[in-house]
């Protein structure tokens, strides 16, 4: 990587490091998440890449902050660069409460709250890239509780849950039975079709049911309202009323409804160590983009951070950006320009594929620390308000994700919690976030309640609130991506995970690369030697095994070079795994090797 100057924007031009060459395949500003996946494609598919930052960190606005760095980059200074503008999709903020010291061991999500599908594609690319060497990952082992008539529940997500769960009535238990029953039946019909290449396999449902709106298609299997908004908010994850007089700006189709839950029964059990579907990544979302930028600078691509750019370059003749003008003064020329959404990409008068809308999706967050855990029994979990919980003029869902020490984002006897919901406007999204807060936390006690709450607490643990001790809530605008000859990459959104950001990621790859690979098989192609490893673990354990001096010799000098091919715990061959590898342990030849001689 190239060497980033010791302080940030607005220095001399003599303080920024030259850049040798000046000319690339593929400039990149902005190292978010879609930002670094495409430097990690492109530099796989052997372009010349430079990424830039003007940023002291990776992640732009992906990244994961100390606290105390988060009131300024919400609200940052107006840009003094007239030609190329930054605009900050951040607005409304307001901080409550004084954050416990000590405050840089606290760390904050701009993307939360937001999880990983077991599953997911996201996890697909890290596993396939090698980005999974770079990160690591806590499962959400509280699951999700669902707030319903004034009470938090468990979602049964699994047989095995809804057999457990106390509050469901026998005939409430028989009808989800038979509904996940029905979809399980549908998805692996139509894994059969899909594998066979043509036909129809019984079981599946018809085009008829699947087009419904899925509400519908869940009222004719007689599921009762909790248990609709079980499936709707908490499974399959649908944002907006679809149970309303009004019409829902978003209503989800059985054929949608499906195609989530079939990702989220997939997840659950994938990996031996993980519990439930959801993962999480330690130290939060902003290790993700650095995954892919250590990925994408294995193979070749330069990295400099702290380098703001000033200015796009244009070629009159042919109406198209040719390159970028750095805060050193330097003109870099590139074949594509890539730019993270806070940039202002002046008008070319050229055709632009951003879809207009004239009103602008917003999604308002909230950040809290809180002193104790909303359930007891759980440090990390999701807790799901589904439309109407709340109020009745709540028309979206609210999610909120707790998380505790374990995933190192705040000190011992502390959590995390973020929140979000997707609104039209600030007042009514900061409104639904405020009610979910007074829902689910209370305000710090004073001196005299809190001798009280302490004799009390261990005879009524459960209906002690935690204790709000932080909180800041704020509006993000969804700022759409765009696809003119600078691309413009997408921004964080509304939704719990990275499906639709991967699938407007896959859109400016197509056209960066004119290849007719896609964007996962040219990251596959860069990890092959972690495919080929466990087939030939299998070669070479009974020629360790053999203690030869050969054998040692090898391990020796192994060992001597710090050789470490990570493999995921799931990918080892079952007979072998759980020989050299514990739980949550990636697995090393080295330590495989010093098993053997152990």
């Amino acid at each position: 990587m190239a060497d980033a100057p010791a302080t940030g924007g607005g220095f001399p031009a003599q303080d920024y490091p030259t850049i040798d060459p000046t000319s690339f395949d593929v400039v990149l500003c902005g190292t978010g998440l879609p930002e670094s996946v495409l430097a990690a494609a492109c530099a796989a598919a052997g372009k010349t890449v430079l990424h830039v930052d003007p940023n002291p960190f990776y992640g732009s606005l992906f990244s994961s902050l100390p606290l105390p760095s988060l009131p300024s980059f919400l609200s940052p200074s107006p840009s003094d660069d007239p030609d190329l503008r930054r605009r900050s999709p951040y607005s409304e903020v307001e901080t409550s409460g004084a954050v416990p010291e000590p405050s840089r061991r606290f760390t904050a999500d701009l993307v939360g709250p937001r999880l990983l599908y077991c599953a997911d594609e996201a996890v697909d690319l890290l596993l396939r890239s090698g980005g999974s060497h770079h990160v690591e990952f806590k499962s959400v082992e509280g699951g999700t509780l669902l707030y319903w008539g004034g009470d938090l529940y468990p979602v049964p997500d699994s047989r095995q849950a809804i057999f457990k769960d106390t509050t469901l009535q026998l005939r409430e238990k028989n009808l989800l039975f038979r509904f996940f029953k029905l979809v399980q039946a549908h998805i692996a019909a139509s894994a059969a079709v899909a594998a066979a290449g043509e036909g129809e396999a019984s079981g599946r449902l018809s085009d008829e049911d699947l087009d419904l709106p899925f509400v519908e298609f869940l009222k004719r299997q007689n599921l009762s309202p909790k248990m609709r908004a079980v499936v709707l908010y908490a499974i399959a994850m649908a944002d907006y009323d679809q149970d309303g007089v009004e019409p829902c700006e978003r209503l989800l189709t059985t054929r949608e409804g499906v195609k989530t839950i079939a990702l989220y029964s997939s997840s659950i059990g994938r990996f031996a160590n993980a519990e439930g579907a959801f993962i999480y990544p330690m130290y939060g979302h902003g290790e993700l983009p650095q995954a892919f930028c250590r990925c994408a600078a294995v193979k070749g691509a330069l990295y400099v951070l702290r380098m703001p750019a000033t200015a796009l370059l244009v070629d009159e003749e042919k109406k198209r950006y040719v390159g970028i003008r750095l805060a050193s003064g330097q003109d870099i020329l590139c074949q594509q320009l890539i730019l993270d959404p806070s940039y202002e990409i002046p008008s070319l008068d050229m055709p632009c594929d951003a879809p207009v809308s004239n009103l602008p999706r917003k999604v308002a967050r909230g950040i809290c620390i809180i002193s104790s855990s909303v359930r007891q029994d759980s440090s990390n979990v999701l807790v799901v308000f589904p439309p109407k919980s709340l109020e009745e003029e709540q028309i979206t869902a609210v999610r909120v994700l707790q998380l505790s020490s374990n995933l190192a984002v705040c000190p011992p006897g502390m959590f995390m919690a973020y929140l979000s919901t997707p609104c039209t406007d600030a007042f009514t999204g900061k409104k639904c976030i405020n009610k979910a807060i007074d829902v689910l936390f209370s305000t710090k006690v004073s001196n005299d309640l809190e001798d009280h709450l302490e004799k009390n607490s261990e005879e009524n643990k459960e209906s002690v609130k935690p204790t709000l001790l932080w909180s800041c809530v704020y509006v993000q605008e969804i700022i759409q991506g765009t696809s003119g000859t600078a691309l413009s990459c997408p921004i964080p959104d509304e939704n719990m995970d990275y499906r639709s950001i991967l699938e407007s990621t896959k859109k400016p790859w197509c056209r960066t690369i004119n290849l007719s690979c896609s964007l996962i098989s040219v990251l596959m192609k860069s990890s092959c030697l972690e495919i080929q490893l466990p087939n030939m673990l299998l070669i070479m354990t009974p020629i360790l095994q053999s203690k030869s001096k050969l054998a040692k010799g090898f391990v020796f000098y192994m060992t001597g070079l710090s050789l470490k091919i990570s493999v995921p715990y799931y990918s080892v061959p079952q007979s072998h795994g759980k020989k050299y590898c514990s739980k949550g342990e990636p697995f090393t030849l080295v330590r495989f090797a010093r098993f053997l001689f152990d």
